[in-house]
């Protein structure tokens, strides 16, 4: 060793310090990654545990909210422009020190925070959570991010539109190619469309909450919260922006609930659907986790109309006990499966089956379904939904009314499906769903309807009433 290397002062180990926010954030996005969590379900105890420790206000809830939900929405945009500063695939780069970058690439690019705190916090999380060697690779990249904004990454790592405008969208927006082009499909017309819509789906969602009739009026529920009037439903509010619907004791109490507004207005609307004959037996016969089930078991007993609630899946079936619990009117919760219902045919005059579907009108939500989903899992789902709604129609008496509804808005599984079963079946035709939503502007031309986040500021649900003629 050289005398000017002896003399040289040793700089001593600093052992790596863990910010709370930000371990909490890689935390989750380890799960989403690892165990295909869901976001939605992982956060919130992740940020109840944190409180309890006192290692949480309101504000690092926020910020670690944020940079979970903000990573996951803008992940194929990230990806591209981490993959234009490495050296490698991206898929030769271990899942935690891509969830690190990613996460590095958020708060440079799609945050406020400064360029210096945003790659210093990130690195410190590397040294905890991947090692001091790691660190130095991550520091690299994201100094390299860091050189341009988010414009600017985005012109050099996109395609040109003129040339592919599907990719060009799919990186500009964070989506899979294949979802723009399915989302392009069904909405039809030129640019404009598709890009407000993709970007609805990369924006913070409102939280929505339902006051169940005959159990709380609006206004009452207004009185316990800071809301606003809901756009469409008349049990609708929007809570303000920061709002814990879960401290509120109508929801405590299952008085209200937090749904979007669209399946509000999916229950709403088959409920106000003109019936022929006795309207005393209602049904929903896919009903987990709930939502739906209280809402139209709460305008059924408005009529003194019977809601029998029936969900596959046992724990799910639990959910939907609870979400009806305490409800003012006659009800019934089931464990059957609706393609081999219990029930006798023609047994009731209105039927709600809400089909599971591949989530891609829910994006906003859970952006990670997204990267999650596969065009070939439309394969899977297309045979169940056919199945149940042809059950739906055997269920509903002559002159009874049933509502098909699927929280997507992809041909495959609404208009294509809808279209089938009817040729199928028979004795069954469409009536119009559009006078069912008063008010609600841009409804297209019928008779069926689809809501888009761009629009109306919900998920894309998809409706179609069809009445038993025969």
């Amino acid at each position: 060793m050289s005398e000017q290397a002896r003399r040289r002062p040793h700089k001593p180990y600093r052992r790596p310090q863990k910010d709370p926010v930000r371990m909490l954030a890689f935390e989750a996005l380890r799960a989403v990654d690892e165990r295909d969590a869901y976001a939605n379900l992982v956060l919130p105890p992740l940020l109840k545990k944190a409180r309890e420790k006192g290692d949480f206000d309101g504000r690092d809830a926020a910020l670690a909210t944020e940079l979970v939900y903000g990573t996951l929405r803008r992940q194929g945009t990230y990806d591209a422009i981490i993959s234009a500063c490495v050296d490698r695939p991206l898929r030769e780069v271990d899942p935690p020190v891509l969830d690190v970058l990613s996460l590095g690439a958020h708060q440079l690019l799609g945050t406020r925070i400064p360029t210096h705190a945003a790659v210093s916090a990130s690195v410190e999380l590397a040294r905890v959570v991947l090692g001091d060697g790691r660190a130095k690779f991550v520091n690299a990249v994201l100094r390299k991010i860091s050189q341009q904004d988010l414009d600017a990454w985005v012109e050099q790592v996109a395609p040109p539109y003129d040339e592919d405008a599907e990719d060009h969208l799919a990186v500009v927006h964070s989506h899979p190619r294949w979802v723009v082009s399915a989302l392009w499909d069904s909405l039809g017309g030129g640019r404009a469309g598709i890009e407000s819509l993709l970007a609805a789906d990369n924006e913070r969602p409102e939280v929505t909450l339902v006051a169940r009739p005959g159990r709380i009026t609006t206004e009452e529920l207004a009185a316990g919260a800071e809301t606003e009037p809901g756009r469409w439903s008349p049990y609708a509010l929007r809570m303000a922006e920061g709002g814990e619907p879960g401290a509120i004791e109508a929801v405590k109490e299952g008085r209200a609930g937090v749904q979007d507004e669209g399946s509000q207005l999916v229950a709403i609307a088959l409920a106000n659907a003109p019936v022929e004959g006795s309207d005393t037996r209602w049904l929903d016969g896919c009903a987990g986790p709930g939502g739906k089930a209280a809402l139209l078991g709460a305008l059924a007993a408005e009529r003194g109309a019977f809601l029998l609630a029936s969900e596959k899946q046992p724990h799910r079936a639990r959910l939907v006990e609870r979400a009806l619990a305490g409800n003012p009117g006659p009800y019934q919760v089931i464990a059957a499966d609706g393609t081999r219902p219990p029930w006798l045919p023609g047994s009731f005059d209105r039927v709600l089956m809400d089909v599971p579907c591949s989530g891609l009108g829910a994006l906003r939500r859970r952006p990670e379904a997204r990267w999650r989903r596969r065009p070939e899992d439309l394969d899977g789902f297309a045979p169940l939904q056919r199945a149940l709604l042809t059950e739906a129609l055997s269920a509903v008496r002559v002159g009874g009314v049933v509502g098909y509804a699927t929280c997507s808005p992809h041909l495959a599984e609404t208009r294509v499906v809808v279209d089938d079963v009817l040729k199928k079946v028979g004795g069954a035709e469409l009536i119009d769903a559009r006078p069912l939503l008063p008010g609600v502007p841009e409804l297209g031309d019928g008779p069926d309807v689809q809501l888009w986040p761009h629009l109306h500021g919900t998920d894309a649900m998809y409706l179609a009433l069809l009445r038993r003629t025969a």
